[in-house]
Formats: structure tokens, sequence, C-alpha cells
């Protein structure tokens, strides 16, 4: 599995993006069992998938990603999820 993901943390209203090459279900686990350590996701353990976008390469992931990281934005992720027509195009500005 190759995606982009986004983390939700309700008992800190916060979102984290990541991606992923291989399986999803373990690096939620290892951010909620604090497994890495000293990083953003190590505040809390109740991290939850809020979001998970399919990509073909680690390229288009890591796009995906950081330009998302980029935006700033609680509104944009919460749109991502809201309108899904964001997504393709994310992936058609990103797709290798």
């Amino acid at each position: 599995m190759i995606a982009c993901y986004i983390l939700f943390s309700p008992s800190k209203n916060l979102f984290y993006t990541g991606f992923v090459q291989d399986s999803f279900e373990e690096r939620l686990k290892k951010h909620n069992e604090g497994f890495y350590e000293k990083t953003f996701t190590s505040i809390t353990n109740d991290w939850e998938l809020f979001l998970l976008i399919d990509c073909n390469t680690i390229h288009e992931a890591i796009c995906i990603e950081k330009h998302i990281k980029k935006m700033k934005s609680k509104i944009y992720i919460i749109n991502l999820k809201k309108y899904p027509e964001m997504i393709l195009k994310l992936k058609g500005k990103f797709r290798t």
C-alpha cells in the first residue's frame, strides 16, 4: 500500500499528515504506541484515521503530504474529506 494519510486526535483536536508505503494499520499502531519518540505524534495516543489517499507512487504520496502540510489549514483538511474532487485534482497535479 502506498498512501498519504491524515490522522486526527480527538483529545488534542489536531491533525497529522504522513505517508506510508507498507501497512497503514501497522503505522497507525506505531503512532499510538509512541514508537516514534520525540515526534509530533508522540504527544498523544488516540490517533485515528481521518482520511486515506491511495497513491500510485511514493513520489505522489510525498508530494501530496507536503502540499497538505504547506496549506497549514484544518479547513483545507476537512474540505479534502468533504469534497473528494479536491483529492482527484491533487492526484492529477502530482501524478508522475
